[in-house]
């Protein structure tokens, strides 16, 4: 690995696999543009490419390098919804708003897919498919999602039994699962890297080692002082997560910092497969333990944690490992290679910051722990709102912004954590129980009932996607036109995974009128 790369990354395996990246020049003359994006992370840069793409000047102010902290850190999973789970959304802003917001983040999926596949981005490496895995052996709950996310939102999901998870997963730890076969997993710093250069073509300007030291948000020119020039531009989006505290310090304090952990073993070999063959990306939990994923072939990716308090990297590789031997007996004597942690920023509802919080002064951020869609949405909001003066970035005002705490605020996230942590083990470790009492007593599984999970996955399944990109500005479905294929099959999970071949396909305004078409309130 490059010193330098691993200065600016850290020792991750994201920094030793990274394509190769320009380091760009610090601003050092004052500059007058349409838009300045501060925070050259997902958010920012997905701005900029896309207020660039509609015609407007702009430039992106890094106070150190492109995707430097979480954007380039992250377990690299491109999951649909949102930080807080769809059941407390729809309790708070009701079905429709909920639809609404769901299709949302499925754009910001197809988004993510089109862009790496328009650019022909190097070292991305998708790989489609999550697993949602349970570890309890009540399956209502699972019942139940499926019905809300297949019947009543439309989306492709798949109920699986426990034999159909264990056959893939090859452990007593996992019950019945959640399968979304449009989701997928990639190399987030690759595509973060991608991405700057798809937004400079765009004619986007990014300047690294530049932070925004003072803002002055009063007027039609807003001012942006860096350490060599300023910035005058009509429009400003902060998109630099925590790590504006410093600029905008009432903005930071609604964020609570967490630090999420990854790592990746050692070569695993042969006994890799005899352990795990799904090749998507897996989630054993509803909050921050475990998520993993096979990379380069026969090493495991294991991420975990969201601590408030974060704990050396060193001790969270040895828990790691712990947990995989726990989970996977059969990968007894694992090692881990490279271990690494990057910062998140939590809301207290769990939802992104999207819109404007005075007249020309935008917000993304607070995507914790869902943040490669919800960037996608947010720099695409945001860039039509500011150029196409396109209000649909409304559809987040229900999601406030609110103090996060401050110190208090983190201890009480520690002790919710470990309150969480231990009664999901406890319900685990009951479940497991409950399994061996009975195949002691010659009894089966009582499986949940899925002819009722089937048939409410199967209008989603029915209209699964076609291969083929469609004009979506002329179509009266959202993110893209769908024709009927027939039944989701295991077989079709890589074709499932195809989408519109450009980001530009990406109809935003028409995904909000497909998933409200009586309602006129937010227009």
């Amino acid at each position: 690995m490059q010193e330098t790369v691993a200065a600016d990354y850290g020792r991750s395996w994201y920094a030793a696999t990274a394509v190769e990246a320009p380091i760009r020049p610090p601003l050092v003359a004052d500059i007058d543009v349409d838009a300045c994006v501060i925070g050259g992370g997902l958010a920012g840069l997905t701005a900029a490419r896309e207020i660039a793409r509609l015609g407007w000047s702009v430039v992106v102010l890094e106070t150190k390098r492109v995707a430097w902290n979480a954007s380039g850190r992250s377990c690299g999973f491109v999951l649909p919804g949102f930080g807080a789970d769809i059941t407390q959304i729809v309790e708070r802003v009701g079905m429709d708003a909920a639809r609404n917001l769901w299709m949302l983040s499925e754009a910001g999926i197809e988004y993510v897919r089109a862009t790496i596949r328009e650019t022909a981005m190097p070292g991305v490496e998708m790989r489609p498919g999550w697993l949602d895995v349970s570890k309890v052996d009540n399956g209502d709950e699972m019942v139940a999602r499926i019905s809300l996310l297949g019947q009543d939102f439309g989306a492709v999901v798949e109920g699986w039994p426990t034999e159909q998870v264990r056959a893939v997963l090859r452990t007593d730890q996992y019950f019945h699962a959640v399968h979304f076969p449009r989701a997928f997993h990639i190399h987030p710093l690759n595509y973060a890297l991608g991405l700057a250069r798809a937004a400079e073509e765009a004619g986007a300007r990014i300047f690294e080692q530049t932070p925004a030291l003072e803002i002055d948000p009063a007027g039609v020119r807003k001012r942006i002082l860096t350490p060599s020039a300023l910035v005058r531009a009509g429009q400003v989006v902060l998109a630099g997560n925590t790590h504006i505290a410093a600029l905008m310090p009432e903005l930071a304090g609604t964020l609570l910092p967490l630090t999420s952990h990854v790592a990746v073993t050692e070569p695993l070999g042969p006994k890799l497969a005899e352990a795990i063959t799904y090749q998507g990306a897996i989630s054993d939990t509803r909050s921050a333990n475990f998520h993993y994923r096979i990379v380069d072939g026969d090493r495991l990716m294991w991420a975990g944690g969201g601590e408030p308090f974060a704990r050396s990297t060193g001790r969270v590789a040895e828990s790691f490992k712990a947990a995989i031997m726990r989970t996977y007996p059969q990968l007894d004597g694992v090692e881990i290679a490279s271990s690494w942690s990057g910062v998140m920023g939590f809301t207290m509802h769990r939802m992104p910051q999207i819109g404007e919080v005075s007249p020309g002064l935008w917000i993304a951020s607070g995507f914790g722990g869902h943040g490669l869609n919800t960037s996608a949405i947010a720099g695409n909001l945001v860039a039509r709102a500011i150029a196409d003066s396109d209000d649909h970035w409304r559809a987040f005002v229900p999601f406030e912004l609110c103090w996060a705490g401050g110190g208090l605020g983190r201890v009480f996230a520690e002790a919710s954590s470990l309150v969480r942590n231990w009664r999901e083990d406890f319900d685990a470790k009951q479940a497991q129980k409950r399994e061996r009492q009975r195949r002691e007593a010659g009894d089966a599984l009582p499986p949940p009932d899925w002819n009722e999970a089937r048939a409410a996955a199967a209008p989603a399944a029915a209209d699964a996607y076609a291969d083929e990109p469609h004009d979506l500005r002329s179509s009266d479905t959202w993110p893209y036109e769908r024709q009927p294929r027939g039944e989701l099959t295991p077989d079709d999970e890589v074709e499932a995974a195809d989408g519109p071949s450009s980001a530009a396909e990406i109809d935003w305004r028409q995904a909000q009128r497909s998933a409200e078409p009586n309602d006129d309130r937010r227009r």
